[in-house]
């Protein structure tokens, strides 16, 4: 699944693997503010920070065709809206909102993809971030593998049942459905389990890390770059304009 992909990506090493998670964080705002604000020689500018995220990703030793499709994901949302501009007569700022979306889910992908959702949210919740929204985006994060298994074994029991007499539409929709009602049900049972294990040995609603962060002259270093690289291509592109 999609999220097993990016944790597993995000356990590599590489120098920006290795990066502190504040200046990797403070980096992708600072890129995405950038890009957002950009609109005159977009064509340009966007392509430059293309190919300045594509290579982030072969920095990160990351595979870079999977990396590029699955961020590709947010492209059927943004495409409605983009023809609903269309329609309206704006043709240039759908492009822009094609465009831009793209680049912008790339950009994130490039940070979960390279950080570790521990460390990730401490970073956040280390920048101010409320540890309350912090704390129920880790529990949604895993409980997705415990429907993702659960799911699993139930696919796998009704493979193993599965009959010509079952294949009409509406038995197939039924049997579907009470499924689905199934899988939460037991995903919850077993979510509740996981919750009174956790309190069981001790868990005070706060998830710690094995290693303390530390900002040392290389995340620095980083991020001075990561701010100053797409703010070059866009004041570069502009005075070319």
């Amino acid at each position: 699944m999609h999220h097993v992909v990016l944790e597993r990506w995000s356990r590599r090493e590489s120098a920006l693997h290795r990066r502190d998670p504040r200046a990797k964080i403070a980096a992708l705002v600072l890129f995405l503010t950038i890009v957002a604000t950009t609109r005159h020689g977009f064509v340009l500018a966007g392509a430059c920070y293309l190919t300045l995220l594509v290579a982030v990703m072969l920095w990160a030793r990351l595979p870079l065709w999977n990396a590029l499709a699955r961020a590709a994901v947010v492209l059927p949302f943004t495409l409605v809206f983009a023809l609903v501009t269309i329609l309206a007569g704006d043709s240039e700022r759908a492009g822009l909102l094609i465009g831009k979306s793209y680049i912008s889910a790339l950009a994130v992908l490039a940070l979960v993809s390279t950080t570790p959702l521990p460390q990730l949210l401490r970073g956040l919740e280390m920048l101010g971030v409320p540890r309350f929204l912090l704390m129920v985006s880790q529990f949604l994060y895993r409980y997705l593998f415990v429907i993702s298994e659960e799911a699993r074994h139930m696919r796998a029991a009704a493979a193993s049942r599965r009959t010509s007499a079952n294949r009409h539409t509406a038995s197939r929709f039924r049997a579907a459905a009470g499924a689905l009602a199934v899988l939460f049900a037991r995903s919850y049972a077993r979510a509740d389990a996981i919750h009174r294990a956790m309190a069981a040995r001790g868990f005070q609603g706060r998830f710690r890390l094995l290693s303390m962060l530390r900002f040392g002259w290389a995340d620095a270093l980083f991020l001075l770059a990561a701010a100053a690289a797409p703010a070059a291509i866009r004041v570069a592109v502009e005075v070319r304009g």
